[in-house]
């Protein structure tokens, strides 16, 4: 009898489950499950999209591509990071095409962090960034966020969690789960803490299009940036491409270079198919865009303004498309409101502590599905709130 633990590796065997895994897994195995989950945008890919996707597989254009990706469309990344948000990259040496925005991050993690490295990590945020940094024997050093504060952290904050052992920042904005976006006066302050250490960025911009009363601002465009951020965005949110699985990163030439032979080895190419499709995506999709964000501002509208009906205090978010709304008044941890919702009326939230330990007391609620969807939740919550503050609830 093979021992498997004893084949296993320490790291891989000591990782919690996702804590996001956990609901949806728990929801699958019921019955007219209203799911507020999962962070995938309901829309279908724009059609001209799906069209050049199909004509590229009617031509057989299914071969690998460079490593990096294909050389039109890192062209094309390049004219959209300079369109978008002022920054210019060299699509010959400073972008690199991945399987999905996740892959780029592992990428750029792996390439920078040796053991003992610290990884500063504004909390809430994202469950990937340190388990990849575990994987990479660094060490994570959250830095806490409040409510009160917008979820937003600061220079002074940077400034106390910056040691000698400190490599990299990780900049989650705009936000998954709590949807905090930092402007650009905050991410200037943050700059100028950056410009006196040798700490690279790591900025995730996945979320870059979904923002919110005004134009997102990448840290890499400000002066002095762009030489120590690398930038990871992607096609899954802002295109409703999240089955493509295309991403990319693009920063120093040194860095870039290193990512991609990771890539190379591990990965080969990203899919040929997704990449012709991204090139239309990137060419001609800014009105369907436009369109998608408006409708994902009605609905962020509706359930901040009927969590704070219901009596649970719910941050304005200002980018992504979630919402986090604060359970403490119900005196339930975030664990136990989403399992007791769940199976008392069928309604599957992400509890908060998922997302770092300071998500205690909170719920991340999606809201990248339709009005009537969101509202029939809403309906549902309503009286799961209800039975708590029953006699004999």
């Amino acid at each position: 009898m093979i021992d498997y633990n004893s084949l296993l590796t320490p790291e891989i065997t000591s990782l919690k489950p996702s804590g996001i895994r956990k609901f949806f897994s728990i929801s699958e195995t019921m019955q007219d499950v209203i799911s507020l989950g999962v962070g995938e945008p309901d829309f279908k890919t724009p059609w001209n999209v799906r069209n050049v996707a199909i004509d590229t597989l009617e031509k057989g254009r299914t071969w690998y591509s460079a490593n990096a990706g294909l050389k039109e469309l890192r062209i094309e990344i390049s004219k959209y990071m300079e369109r978008r948000f002022h920054v210019s990259y060299d699509p010959m040496e400073e972008v690199l095409v991945t399987v999905g925005g996740s892959e780029a991050l592992d990428l750029c993690i792996r390439a920078l962090i040796s053991p003992g490295d610290e990884v500063l990590l504004p909390e809430p945020c994202f469950v990937a960034y340190a388990l990849i940094v575990t994987l990479s024997h660094g060490k994570v050093i959250p830095i806490h966020t409040r409510v009160e504060n917008a979820f937003r952290f600061t220079a002074e904050d940077l400034k106390k969690a910056i040691t000698p052992r400190t490599k990299l920042l990780v900049l989650p904005y705009p936000n998954n789960p709590t949807g905090a976006v930092l402007r650009r006066k905050h991410l200037e302050e943050i700059a100028a803490v950056l410009r006196e250490t040798n700490v690279m960025v790591l900025s995730d911009e996945i979320y870059a299009e979904l923002t919110y009363s005004g134009q997102h601002v990448s840290i890499a465009s400000l002066p002095g940036m762009q030489e120590r951020t690398v930038v990871v965005n992607g096609f899954s949110k802002t295109y409703a491409m999240t089955g493509w699985r295309l991403g990319y990163a693009v920063g120093p030439a040194p860095i870039i270079r290193q990512m991609t032979k990771l890539h190379q080895y591990a990965i080969m190419c990203a899919p040929t198919t997704s990449q012709y499709a991204a090139i239309e995506a990137l060419r001609n999709c800014d009105d369907s865009v436009r369109m998608m964000v408006e409708e994902y501002d009605v609905r962020r509208r509706f359930l901040v303004n009927a969590f704070n009906k219901m009596g649970l205090y719910c941050f304005m978010p200002e980018g992504a498309f979630y919402v986090f709304p604060d359970i403490r008044s119900t005196g339930l941890s975030s664990e136990e409101f989403c399992e007791k919702l769940l199976y008392s009326q069928r309604v599957a939230t992400i509890p908060g502590n998922a997302f770092g330990e300071c998500g205690e007391g909170f719920i991340r609620v999606s809201y990248a599905y339709s009005i009537n969807h969101l509202t029939d939740a809403v309906e549902r919550i309503k009286i799961f709130l209800a039975g708590l503050q029953a006699p004999n609830a």
